[in-house]
Formats: structure tokens, sequence, C-alpha cells
């Protein structure tokens, strides 16, 4: 669990973030969205330790990150799973060498074991064939999916995702939103997404806090963001023509029933 308090963050005396509170809970797929600039992505910079608070408390399991030594730190980090938006795998290496390269770095595993974990890692995104394959050799959605891999390579209790569907068509999209959350399950992860995709925000949004101009705004899950009243929430989630139309229907269901 991560608990944000009160956390504000100000660059050259402009605050950003403004008193969020935030609880992000184990074993759920937390997504955070909000318009381009209203702070999401700092918010997010914030959770890994890219950037420190001006104010306030982040809490992974009662350890305040803003107050943790380098040590601290860095044994913090090797909890930590990240899923950037380019997926951000090494060209030089295969598919295998990626997924295999943080637990070199940080595992205190045997090498063997190294190679079997790194092995089942790419079995469960069902990229087993595709290990001696180069990232310029593989689909979009099989980058995203070795990504994957790398990042639940050491067992991490937190998993970060920085719009792990951008660049991908609807389809394989929702195969990628599919793995995150099972794996979320399976491993009782807190995982938290950073995304502009409502789709994402359908189908996997268990919990989901909306950020407008550095404040948190709305928070609720998928179940309760059809029928929310919040205005800032429905300009943004109903600007597509897709979702107004489900509003539309929903609406009218509720009249006739």
């Amino acid at each position: 669990m991560i608990e944000v308090k009160n956390l504000v963050k100000s660059f050259e005396g402009r605050e950003v973030l403004r008193d969020i509170s935030i609880t992000f809970e184990e074993g759920k797929t937390n997504l955070i969205i909000g318009r381009s600039g209203s702070g999401k992505t700092v918010l997010l910079k914030n959770l890994v330790g890219l950037l420190r608070p001006t104010k306030g408390q982040i809490l992974y399991d009662g350890r305040n990150l803003p107050q943790m030594s380098s040590s601290d730190m860095k044994a913090l980090r090797q909890e930590m799973g990240m899923i950037f938006q380019g997926s951000a795998l090494f060209d030089a290496m295969t598919v295998f060498e990626n997924v295999y390269f943080p637990l070199e770095m940080f595992s205190p595993l045997s090498k063997s074991n190294k190679m079997k974990r790194a092995e089942f890692c790419l079995e469960r995104v069902n990229l087993g064939d595709a290990g001696h394959l180069y990232p310029s050799e593989i689909s979009g959605g099989m980058m995203k999916r070795a990504a994957i891999a790398r990042a639940i390579s050491l067992n991490p209790k937190y998993l970060f995702c920085d719009e792990p569907n951008s660049g991908l068509d609807p389809q394989t999209a929702l195969v990628i939103d599919d793995l995150i959350h099972s794996i979320t399950k399976e491993y009782n992860i807190t995982t938290i997404i950073n995304t502009h995709d409502m789709n994402s925000v359908m189908n996997i949004g268990e919990k989901i806090c909306f950020i407008k101009e550095g404040h948190l705004e709305w928070l609720g899950t998928k179940d309760d963001i059809l029928d929310a009243t919040n205005k800032a929430l429905n300009d943004f989630v109903f600007a597509s023509d897709l979702f107004k139309k489900v509003k539309e229907i929903q609406q009218k269901a509720a009249r006739e029933s």
C-alpha cells in the first residue's frame, strides 16, 4: 500500500501539486487520469522518487520516501517495477537479455536461477518463443509485453505504468490492460497507472484518481464514473463521442425503468 498525505510540489514558487492525499491499495489497479498539464506525471515522478515533494508524505507500507537515506531509497527501488511509455527496451539486447538485465544487476539468485526467472517472466507474458529476438524485430504490443516481463522480474511489490497503451491499437491495448490487471491480482501488487486511455479506465479502473490543475478533483471506481456529477470529470470523460453515447443510453435506461 502507498499512502500520499498532503503532498505539495512547487517549482520556483509555483504549486504544481496542491495538498493531494490518496491511498493506493495493494492488489488493485489504481489509475491516475487528467488532462495534459494537470500534474499527473509530476505526481508519478514524486511517487517513484524522481522528484522530491515540497511538503507532505509518501508512505510505502509506513516508510516515508522523502525522509529515506540513499541506501533505503536504493532498497525501495528494488521493490518497484516500471513500465515506461515507450517500453524503454535496450535496442542492443535481445528480449531475453532485457528481462535478464535487472536480475543481473540486483538479484542475489544464482545465474541459473536468474535465467529461469527471466524465462518464467517471458512465459508469463506469452513471449516464451521471442527471447532471441531484438526489439526492432517485434511488434509494439510485444515490446510492451517484454517491458512488463522486465518490470516483474524482481517480484515487485509496487508497479508503476506510464501510459502503457501509448501507440497501441485498441485490441492490443486491451491485451496489455488485461495482462497488467491479472499480474496485479496474481501477485497482490500495488499497481499505479498514469493514463489518458478511457478504455483502460472502464476496463480495469478499480480505483480512479482524477487530477485537475494539480488538485485531486475526484476519486472513485469505473462503476462510479458514469454516474459522477463532477463537471470537470464529465467534461474530461465525455469528450469522446463513444462515452457520450454510453452516458445517454444509461440515462435513457434509468428514465424508462
